[in-house]
């Protein structure tokens, strides 16, 4: 059966699993980084790669495939801008290659994502899907058709990057104001909290620094009654249906999947923001469009990325 090493770059990991043409992980292997700088990532993608390999070494693997965060020249597999790393024109791809005789593919970590929910999750007996990450930022990808969108520069599919409170909104780490990544990621959800904390002195919630506020507490919170919690989960969630009612105004999908740390919130999560979204849905028909939490969870980044090598790229079609 044929296998490929599927490499998922995370902000403070590096995951590198062995998974066969089903979509099936055989294998995972998984390394802390605690900073991203280039030297540092690259030597913990190769060590865990060289515990992938010595899995399959009877076997072999027809492929390696690396998610990176980020815009990725996929041609050479060179990272030309990840804000999240602070990485310029690195040649991942390149460095990557002397080190290994194996094939390397180098795509963005949310459309390997995308790909792997497409392919084994979520969107199979789809033609028309959109897988949003909810982690510490919004990653995206989006199927029309049975493809993968790449577009010119394979860029397509930042959709936690489109302004949905330009004008009231949190700064961005990009540098815009509102973007639904900085409104409806866990990191939203955490700012949401503090933007309201002077409202509610006797909050649970206050009883931690702020910097050592996550969004899993806020939701727990939430789901047991506190009222700064829920005050907080409610912004989170409008802020959140908003940016799905845009999505199924550009694309249309049939289904939307939901990943990454917040989704694990589930049915309290989506009952909070489905009836907003049929709302706010206005120029196609409501309901068409099914909103529901990814099934893969984290594996879908590694198994996409696997997907990827051994499909030799996202140019092949998905179906």
């Amino acid at each position: 059966m044929k296998t490929a090493i599927g490499v998922d770059l995370g902000g403070s990991h590096v995951t590198a699993a062995v998974v066969d043409e089903n979509g099936k992980i055989l294998g995972s292997h998984e390394q802390d980084i605690e900073e991203h700088g280039v030297d540092v990532v690259l030597k913990a993608t190769g060590d865990m790669i060289d515990a992938a390999l010595h899995d399959r070494c009877a076997d072999g693997v027809v492929g390696i495939g690396i998610g990176s965060p980020g815009n990725i020249d996929l041609r050479s597999g060179t990272i030309r801008y990840s804000p999240n790393f602070q990485w310029e024109n690195v040649p991942l791809g390149g460095r990557l290659r002397d080190r290994f005789k194996e094939p390397i593919y180098v795509g963005n970590d949310a459309r390997c994502a995308a790909l792997g929910e497409y392919t084994y999750g979520s969107g199979r007996g789809t033609r028309n899907f959109v897988l949003l990450t909810l982690g510490t930022g919004i990653g995206g990808g989006i199927v029309a058709d049975g493809d993968l969108v790449l577009g010119t520069a394979a860029g397509a599919g930042e959709i936690g990057h489109h302004q949905i409170r330009a004008r009231d909104g949190f700064v961005c780490n990009c540098g815009k104001i509102g973007c639904f990544e900085a409104q409806a990621s866990g990191t939203g959800l955490i700012r949401h909290a503090l933007a309201v904390r002077d409202s509610f002195p006797r909050s649970t919630l206050l009883e931690r620094k702020p910097e050592k506020l996550s969004s899993k507490a806020i939701r727990k919170a939430a789901q047991a009654g506190d009222r700064h919690a829920l005050t907080a989960w409610r912004n989170f969630c409008g802020d959140l249906a908003i940016g799905v009612s845009n999505v199924i105004a550009f694309v249309n999908p049939q289904v939307i999947a939901l990943g990454g740390g917040v989704s694990t919130a589930g049915d309290f999560m989506l009952d909070s923001i489905r009836t907003r979204v049929d709302e706010l849905t206005t120029m196609v028909p409501k309901r068409e469009t099914h909103v529901v939490v990814a099934q893969l969870g984290n594996d879908a980044g590694p198994i996409g990325a696997a997907t990827m090598a051994m499909r030799g790229g996202f140019k092949t079609p998905l179906t």
